[in-house]
């Protein structure tokens, strides 16, 4: 081929080129010009049947399962290797919906064969050529192949035009400088057989990132790869890196060497087929062009008739064909095994740090727990306002009024202001633990996250104070708790004691003493431990006591845990997955080795 060279050309300073291994005896290469077949003619494998109807649907239905576990995965941490992982995770999705799970449920479809190779290798002119048609820009400028081109047979436009086959692209049929990356220019000639259809893709190594995506993209939705490089560059690196990821996908590949000078080829050749059987694809069909005259932007007919007399026999042979759409397919779905499993090693260490994060959540928020729990026992919380309301209300005579022998029948009126105050007093005490408690909690999360990850900063914004309706929410609670215990103490205390016979008493008011006793911590001057025993009896006091400690921490418990619901908040929302995503991928591998 006589397209111009472009500046990644081997003799250019700074390419990179991949190791040569030391020659070594082997048998002779093919002859030249002429298809070596992948497989022994004279015994040929029997034809995989189409898949069964039900078959088909099982292995849809685990393929779907599978896409919805991946899907659902996010890798938001900058861990060691989170931005391959995204890639990986971005190829697998497209893969399965551009070709797996179409060709599982149309396994009839043609052939797709996507043309790949290096910049300048002569891609577009292959296709020129076999279609016999100008289906793909060709020229001296880097790169040429922008939006990939899709020639096919006329009788087989229905199926790419309309399938399933990369079908989120939008299809042209002329490309405009207003087309995208998202666009599939569909060309049709009757030049090229039924039954197989070539896709011309950017360049693997081109200058432009996104083209190195689409180009990978394409080669995932195909059914057969045919690999193009030049005698000249056959050894460099990205040439057998796209090798090597074709091997890994267990994709059906051809291989043209272009641009072979006459008196070259059998050394070229001969050094050139060591590498592949080195490699491992010394089985694979290979083809050889000549150095020769490009002509309106194809080669002369006799290059490339080995390789149209390849495409007719796979368009006429449909066992062979099939044979090669499956073996396609088996090859990716088999690479899953390796695939899957490294997105689950990335997504174990994103559960492992999230689950960091989260123990450090649970510690700061039983650590405010702790602090209350020390709080409601030691008296701190009989102290100023609290204490003063309480000398106020045993100054006063309300206490005493509180308890008074039976007259009549009926009980004696109490000052309800001091009993109000009082009660506000204790709420207000409570809410104020509480609510230093979670602030020193909230505090103490972000300063955790910045201390294991760069990302903990961002993650923590917006969160180092208690939420803004946490100070409501606590107070409702305070009070839903204070009438708890008022009916504890009408229920299980002085009501159910032969002293409620002759002694008359405020639920409201004794509710408040008991209170005071509790919180008290047997320090606090003129607490009325002996009174509240005397009344309810040591053993009630005692019950009364923990069903109210207990009954209040699970009510600061719930407060605690929708705080702690906006950090969890915060990893889902940065894509940070949990252990339940890492359980169904495991689950949807599974099914799919079943299913299979």
């Amino acid at each position: 081929m006589n397209e111009a060279k472009d500046d990644g050309h081997p003799e250019s300073a700074g390419e990179q080129t991949l190791f040569m291994p030391p020659i070594r005896d082997v048998p002779p290469p093919e002859p030249v010009g002429e298809a070596v077949p992948a497989l022994d003619e004279e015994t040929p494998p029997a034809a995989e049947e189409e898949l069964p109807p039900v078959v088909a649907e099982q292995l849809t239905a685990a393929l779907d399962t599978l896409r919805g576990a991946v899907a659902d995965l996010g890798f938001g941490l900058d861990l060691p290797g989170a931005k391959d992982a995204r890639q990986a995770r971005a190829d697998l999705l497209a893969q399965l919906d551009d070709y797996v799970l179409p060709r599982v449920r149309t396994n009839a479809a043609p052939a797709l064969i996507v043309i790949a190779g290096s910049t300048g290798a002569g891609k577009s002119t292959l296709v020129n050529s076999l279609a016999e048609k100008n289906v793909s820009r060709t020229g001296v400028r880097r790169p040429t192949t922008g939006v990939p081109v899709l020639a096919c047979h006329p009788d087989d436009r229905a199926w790419f035009a309309g399938g399933e086959l990369l079908g989120g692209l939008r299809r042209i049929d002329k490309p405009t400088p207003e087309d995208g990356l998202d666009s599939l220019v569909l060309v049709s000639t009757e030049k090229l057989p039924q039954g197989v259809a070539l896709l011309d893709t950017p360049d693997i190594d081109s200058v432009v990132e996104e083209h190195h995506e689409v180009a990978h993209r394409m080669l995932d939705a195909a059914d057969l790869w045919i690999f193009v490089t030049t005698a000249a560059r056959y050894a460099d690196a990205p040439a057998w890196k796209l090798l090597r990821l074709a091997k890994e996908r267990g994709a059906r590949l051809a291989i043209v060497l272009s641009r072979v000078q006459p008196k070259a080829r059998e050394v070229v050749l001969k050094h050139f087929v060591r590498m592949l059987t080195e490699y491992g694809l010394g089985e694979a069909d290979r083809f050889v062009v000549q150095e020769a005259q490009v002509s309106e932007g194809r080669l002369p007919d006799s290059e490339v008739t080995d390789l149209r007399l390849w495409l007719a026999e796979l368009s006429v042979d449909e066992e062979r064909r099939a044979q090669a759409v499956h073996e396609t397919l088996r090859g990716v779905l088999d690479s899953f095994r390796t695939r899957v499993p490294d997105l689950a090693r990335h997504l174990e260490d994103q559960v492992s740090f999230r689950a960091e994060l989260r123990k450090d959540i649970e510690a700061a928020y039983l650590g405010a727990l702790t602090e209350i729990d020390r709080a409601t026992r030691d008296g701190s919380l009989v102290q100023g306002e609290v204490l003063a309301r309480w000398q106020d209300f045993t100054a006063s005579g309300d206490l005493t009024r509180a308890l008074q022998p039976r007259r009549r029948g009926k009980a004696a009126k109490q000052g309800p202001e001091r009993v109000q105050a009082f009660r506000t007093a204790l709420r207000t005490g409570l809410e104020s633990v509480i609510t230093v408690a979670a602030g020193r909690a909230a505090e103490e999360v972000v300063g955790r996250w910045r201390q294991r990850a760069e990302l903990g900063a961002k993650l923590g914004e917006g969160l180092e104070r208690p939420s803004d309706e946490f100070v409501r929410r606590t107070s409702r609670a305070i009070v839903a708790w204070q009438e708890h215990l008022v009916e504890l103490v009408r229920t299980e205390g002085v009501a159910k004691r032969a002293i409620s016979k002759v002694v008359t008493f405020d639920a409201d008011s004794l509710s408040l003493i008991f209170m005071i006793a509790m919180f008290g911590g047997g320090n606090t001057e003129g607490v009325p431990h002996r009174l509240v025993n005397a009344l309810l009896g040591a053993e009630s006091l005692r019950a009364i006591g923990a069903k109210a400690l207990s009954d209040l921490r699970a009510r600061i418990g719930v407060l605690f845990d929708e705080e702690s619901l906006r950090y969890v908040q915060a990893l889902d929302a940065a894509g940070i997955p949990d252990e339940a995503a890492a359980a169904r991928l495991f689950q949807a591998t599974y099914n799919l080795e079943v299913a299979r």
